[in-house]
């Protein structure tokens, strides 16, 4: 597979690559570019099999290049905003990974491609990444040590990533594992159900108990059930406009 990175961080395009090679030596990564102007120029010429694409670089928004060239590869997004998902998958994207990931996240997004291409017959400029209505997720596997069970989604209250693992929590105050990251589940959700308000939480709307309104346009949401710990649920200040959009407020 043939790889181009568009990354202004060099640390984080460092990572990225090392992690690439580990995960697969067989991946050839292509060039590192850190600004628009130059993906542009390269993208003009020649083409990768897949682009992992940062949104902020340092000359504006990443999804400025698609305006002044086109893009046949599949891109994952990367960034530490989660307020972009939708014009990610708009713009050729298969995943989004928020910063900070990790090797695993990066493992599930290539499964993503395979799967993507193993399932069809199109070419990837026709693919939509989005689930297609009527394949969004309406059930899950959860471990119980040997027990195995599934769980539905309208039982689930909220999922809650802590550390490497993610979290289902049912509405009636059951906790399970399940295999999975945040930015690989998100858009397999029905978005009228559920919402991803952080880096950390995606919520059902049924789960919300109360709302409360916080400094810079900031919501604090209590949760039923609540998370473990005292845990405080905040959406954040980049995704504040759309959660209430999504509350239809």
């Amino acid at each position: 597979m043939r790889v181009l990175i568009i990354e202004d961080e060099e640390l984080a395009a460092d990572t990225l690559q090392k992690t690439l090679m580990h995960i697969n030596p067989n991946i050839q990564v292509l060039a590192i570019l850190g600004t628009i102007e130059a993906a542009v120029a390269w993208l003009k010429k020649n083409t990768a099999d897949l682009l992992f694409m940062d949104i902020h670089l340092g000359d504006g928004e990443s999804f400025q290049i698609f305006q002044q060239v086109t893009v046949n590869s599949p891109v994952i997004f990367t960034t530490a905003y989660d307020q972009y998902t939708l014009k990610a998958f708009k713009n050729q994207g298969i995943d989004y990974l928020l910063k900070p990931f990790d090797e695993d996240d990066v493992r599930v997004a290539l499964a993503k491609l395979s799967t993507i291409r193993n399932a069809s017959d199109l070419t990837l400029p026709q693919m939509q990444p989005e689930p297609p209505i009527g394949k969004l997720r309406n059930r899950f596997m959860v471990k119980m040590g040997k027990l195995i069970k599934t769980v539905q989604s309208e039982d689930v209250a909220y999922f809650m990533a802590d550390d490497k693992y993610l979290f289902l929590v049912t509405k009636d105050q059951q906790n399970y594992i399940i295999e999975e990251t945040i930015s690989s589940l998100e858009p397999q959700l029905d978005p009228a159900d559920f919402f991803r308000v952080n880096r950390k939480f995606i919520i059902n709307i049924d789960a919300i108990k109360e709302m409360y309104k916080l400094s810079r346009n900031r919501v604090r949401i209590v949760l039923n059930p609540a998370p473990a710990d005292g845990i405080e649920v905040i959406v954040s200040e980049e995704r504040a406009e759309a959660f209430k959009n999504w509350l239809d407020l």
